[in-house]
């Protein structure tokens, strides 16, 4: 049963990671789910998306294939994605919302911007290429910022991506970052791809207790601990760590905002009938 419920929690983080990717990457049009082909290079590959850190395609064509047998040529990848992306979320114990429908897929894909786009493990919070600097670039605010990072309450992240803030940074609980250095090697190439949860409390729970834990300085990445650290997000940190009605409310439509980047609609892109490829 346990083993049952971290796999669903895993594809839930996984699948509301990939919608992520897919709207910071010239809106919420499916082009993260395009396969690279001979003559075309998808997102895939892009420093954000290598090394199959990205995963849930399978569900996504199941869902489409299901769909496409009742419904063909009607109901977009971009869609099916968002929609997964709230139901996995609910689920496991998260908020429901509605999700805007109408999107269609894209035609091509760009790993160039998904590699200037994606917030890396390493972002500050301020600065050039910092979260807040990243999430304005698609008209989402430092607030949407903030809640949409509380998406890390499931999943799992990579030593690789983890290792610099359990053995550099400061803002750490020393018994924490103990904890994880013990299944993370200080030299790199080494244990690179062992996991440890993003919430350390309940990491197969959709819940506020990833804000709990950067309050107590347990945040596993870089980037996470930046939202508490001093900065101007910590007053919402500390609501969100106490209050989990306003951080699902927030959230729910944080996503929706997220939702409404830059969707192709009207006689723009087209209703794919496999995700992974263009029509």
């Amino acid at each position: 049963m346990a083993q049952a419920l971290r796999k669903e929690a895993r594809m839930g983080a996984s699948i509301l990671r990939l919608f992520f990717h897919d709207c910071f990457v010239n809106g919420c049009d499916g082009s993260v789910l395009l396969n690279d082909t001979p003559t075309f290079t998808g997102e895939h590959t892009a420093f954000g998306n290598a090394n199959n850190s990205i995963r849930g395609f399978e569900v996504i064509d199941a869902i489409k294939s299901n769909v496409e047998a009742s419904c063909s040529e009607t109901v977009s990848c971009a869609d099916i994605l968002a929609l997964a992306a709230r139901d996995g979320v609910r689920l496991l114990g998260g908020p429901s919302w509605i999700v805007p429908l109408g999107r269609r897929d894209a035609r091509t894909a760009n790993r160039t911007l998904a590699n200037q786009n994606l917030p890396p493990p390493s972002a500050n919070l301020t600065g050039q290429n910092g979260l807040i600097e990243l999430f304005t670039r698609h008209n989402l605010t430092a607030k949407d910022m903030t809640v949409l990072s509380g998406g890390h309450t499931i999943g799992l992240a990579r030593c690789s991506s983890f290792r610099p803030h359990i053995y550099n940074d400061s803002n750490i609980d020393p018994r924490f970052a103990a904890l994880r250095q013990a299944n993370c090697p200080r030299p790199r190439g080494s244990g690179d791809f062992n996991l440890a949860p993003l919430d350390l409390q309940t990491p197969t729970r959709f819940d506020n207790d990833y804000y709990q834990n950067l309050v107590a300085k347990r945040g596993l990445l870089h980037s996470d601990q930046q939202l508490y650290n001093g900065g101007s997000e910590d007053s919402l940190v500390l609501t969100y760590s106490r209050n989990q009605a306003a951080f699902f409310q927030d959230f729910a439509n944080s996503m929706i905002n997220m939702g409404n980047i830059q969707p192709l609609t009207g006689t723009n892109g087209e209703i794919r009938k496999k995700c992974g490829f263009v029509n």
